[in-house]
């Protein structure tokens, strides 16, 4: 069955053909497979002013965010904002579009967020349309730390341009102080789609605009003062990890969030460290120093709150490696082999890189100006607004080794852990993720899979299905090293469990006998029952590492899903993705 298409020859203009466009591919799209309950469909709104599509490929919710701002800075210039995540464009209707914006995260070492994976997968194919008579501009969000810097963002950029898409904005490529940077590209971006087509008039006409959501007024930059209500350890003695539960009171200033959601933390930096760090500058700790914005503080200070010590900047190291002159790390940022450098840099810290060569002296302003700024971590939230009334919960394993004769800590977990109690207050704000909701159906069938602290979101999930009265069935695989040290929330959950809200938990201690069993061996043994959930309707999450369980717990379910599907693995794959367009199969993973 070919996809409808519209003619050359039909008198539409190019918001029309979008909008039309898109709504044949949506009703080609609701194709779907034997026992799906349905597959997510790719249409295009249609507007009577002019249309500018504003998309966003979003793993943590910034980038939706940023789309929002942008859609209400192309309302106030008149146009039409057409707002929607990358996984819900179908090929054709972005074929027919005529303004469009891309925002767009990247994930991992440069890899697409979640929610873009399949529109980069039909863009980048040898049958994506061509793209002449698209106007767009891209907006990259990632971080300099991490290989394959905005690259989600660089890809989708080349590739419109190579399938004949006309760029009016140059692109521009954020760090993680991604704020004004981006507000200066709206500017440019919004006013460049407007004047597409000669549309002068909607960019020198500017109207009032009312924001289609309300912000929190409290953000990364203006966190939230929240009192720590609890700081209690979850894992036992005997466990080689050390798991936290924290409690924080929200109080009635308007922090709101949602299950699914996670909690930024503005973290401080470990005294010990910046008070070595300033006698290794050879510089006294009430040294004034100027910030960018003008103001004057102590040096201490800055290093305790503003940059980022624990791990040591790309400015830092090829300023340290040209003046230490050492060869091997020369030769590693000659060679650009990132592994070697990631290898180099394992538990190493700006102290680290100050003491390769005692005789470099760093004055404090050079030194600063070497140094990142000191960034908010983000913790999936453990808990319910229905169930936890104005409280936020947190799930954190705190980091800890030791390296280089030296104790070493992860920056946010151990500022928790051991400089955090109980009527302290520390810097919040809520992350919003609309990518990793529970479903709205309350009697969609649930299955939840989070080794670890994995477990944080669905101990919220459990909560909020059971504040609800949700009758959906909820299934949770859950595992860890020993179930008699690492079993967190274990009297919670055999409660959820006698209580009717947790209908399945298969559990998975991997050292607690010869061979390793981990959360995928257990989706493999129970495959025929979770392939009948799948079957039935069943939205599937998974939390938790990104570098090896993600994905382990992702070619398990291909595995389920042949083997007891019947299916070869193109179909398999089919399957899953129809899981990943209808918003059944979610991941938060880091």
């Amino acid at each position: 069955m070919e996809i409808p298409y519209i003619p050359e020859y039909a008198p539409f203009n190019g918001d029309q053909r979008a909008w039309l466009s898109g709504f044949l591919a949506g009703l080609h799209s609701r194709t779907v497979m034997p026992g799906q309950t349905g597959a997510a469909t790719a249409t295009v709104e249609r507007t009577a002013g002019a249309a500018v599509h504003i998309l966003y490929g979003s793993q943590t919710g910034n980038a939706e965010s940023v789309a929002e701002d942008a859609a209400a800075a192309a309302r106030a210039h008149g146009l039409e904002p057409l707002v929607a995540g990358l996984d819900t464009v179908d090929i054709n209707a972005l074929s027919a579009m005529r303004r469009v914006l891309v925002i767009t995260s990247t994930y991992g070492e440069g890899e697409m967020p979640d929610n873009a994976q399949l529109f980069w997968d039909a863009v980048e194919s040898e049958s994506a349309p061509r793209l002449e008579g698209l106007y767009f501009g891209v907006l990259a969000l990632g971080d300099t730390s991490y290989d394959g810097f905005c690259q989600s963002g660089k890809n989708i950029d080349a590739r419109f341009e190579a399938l004949g898409g006309s760029r009016v904005v140059d692109r521009t490529d954020c760090d993680v102080d991604y704020e004004d940077p981006a507000a200066e590209w709206i500017v440019r971006a919004v006013a460049a789609v407007a004047g597409v087509d000669g549309d002068a008039g909607a960019a020198a006409s500017p109207v009032a605009s009312t924001p289609t959501k309300t912000k929190s007024q409290w953000t990364r930059k203006n966190p939230y003062p929240a009192t720590v209500l609890a700081n209690r350890l979850l894992s036992g003695e005997d466990s080689a990890k050390e798991v936290r539960h924290f409690t924080f009171a929200l109080g009635e200033d308007g922090l709101d969030y949602e299950a699914g959601d996670g909690l930024g933390i503005r973290p401080i930096n470990d005294p010990a460290l910046v008070e070595a760090i300033i006698l290794q500058i050879g510089a006294s700790s009430d040294y004034v120093v100027t910030a960018k914005d003008g103001s004057s503080a102590p040096l201490d200070q800055v290093l305790t709150s503003d940059y980022e010590i624990s791990i040591p900047s790309r400015d830092l190291i090829e300023d340290i490696a040209r003046r230490s002159g050492d060869a091997e790390l020369q030769h590693i940022l000659d060679t650009e082999d990132r592994e070697a450098l990631d290898a180099w840099l394992w538990g190493k810290d700006v102290l680290d890189l100050l003491q390769l060569d005692n005789s470099i002296r760093l004055n404090p302003e050079d030194l600063l100006a070497l140094l990142r700024p000191l960034q908010h971590r983000v913790y999936s939230i453990s808990s319910s607004p229905l169930a936890h009334d104005g409280t936020v919960h947190l799930t954190v394993a705190s980091v800890r080794y030791r390296s280089g004769e030296r104790d070493r800590g992860g920056v946010c977990s151990t500022y928790l852990a051991d400089r955090v109690g109980e009527g302290d207050r520390v810097g919040v704000f809520v992350s919003k993720n609309n990518s990793f909701r529970l479903p709205a159906d309350d009697t969609a069938p649930v299955v939840m899979i989070g080794p670890g602290t994995g477990i944080a979101p669905f101990r919220a999930f459990l909560h909020e299905r059971r504040a609800r009265n949700a009758s959906g069935q909820n299934w949770l695989f859950f595992g860890d090293q020993h179930q008699s040290s690492d079993f967190i929330y274990e009297d919670e959950l055999n409660g959820l469990t006698r209580d009717g809200v947790l209908t399945r938990l298969d559990l998975a201690f991997s050292r607690d006998q010869s061979e390793k069993i981990y959360v995928q061996t257990r989706m493999r043994e129970q495959g025929r029952d979770l392939f009948d959930w799948l079957e039935n309707g069943a939205h599937v999450y998974v939390c938790g590492d990104a570098t090896r369980m993600a994905k382990d717990v992702d070619d398990a379910l291909h595995e389920v899903v042949a083997e007891h599907g019947g299916l070869d693995a193109d179909a398999a794959e089919d399957y899953v993705n129809n899981l990943k367009r209808s918003k059944r199969y979610l991941r938060d993973v880091y």
